[in-house]
C-alpha cells in the first residue's frame, strides 16, 4: 500500500555520474522497486531477466528487472528494479527500504530511520562446539 512519496535518483553502478530523479511512491506492499522503462534504457542499463508479480487485484503480470543504485534520504542501496511502462509511477519498495535501515511509521504516515538495520531476529552463535577427539 502507498502511503507517502519521497525524492530519489536511480544510477547505473557502471556509469554512476549519470542519474535519473524523480518522486518515488513509497510502497509497503512492494518488493521491489519499479522505474519507467525509457529511463532505465537511456542510463544504459540492460534487463538481467524476467519476474513474475502479483497485483494487488490478485492477477499476475511479468516484467523485465535490472539491477541499478538507488539513492534516497542520503542513503544508496543496490536494488531489484522493475523495467516499468514508460508512463508508470516510479515505486520504492520495501526492499529498498529496509535495507538501508528505514521504515514507515503507522502512526505518522512517515519514513523513519531505525537505530540500526535489522540483520537477524535471533544472534548468531558466539561459541564454538569442541570437537571430541577420538583415537582409533
Amino acid at each position: 500500500m502507498g502511503i507517502t512519496q519521497v525524492t530519489a535518483a536511480v544510477r547505473n553502478p557502471a556509469r554512476p555520474a549519470r542519474h535519473w530523479e524523480a518522486l518515488f511512491l513509497v510502497d509497503t506492499g512492494a518488493v521491489d522497486c519499479l522505474v519507467p522503462g525509457k529511463h532505465l534504457k537511456a542510463l544504459g542499463l540492460k534487463p538481467r531477466g524476467t519476474r513474475t508479480y502479483a497485483l494487488a487485484d490478485g492477477s499476475e503480470i511479468t516484467f523485465k528487472i535490472t539491477v541499478a543504485e538507488v539513492e534516497f534520504m542520503g542513503e544508496t542501496v543496490g536494488a531489484t528494479v522493475i523495467y516499468g511502462p514508460d508512463d508508470a509511477e516510479p515505486i520504492l519498495g520495501v526492499t529498498a527500504l529496509e535495507s538501508v535501515g528505514i521504515e514507515i511509521d503507522p502512526r505518522s504516515q512517515r519514513l523513519k530511520r531505525l537505530p540500526a538495520v535489522r540483520l537477524k531476529s535471533r544472534r548468531p552463535e558466539l561459541r564454538h562446539r569442541k570437537r571430541s577427539s577420538r583415537r582409533r
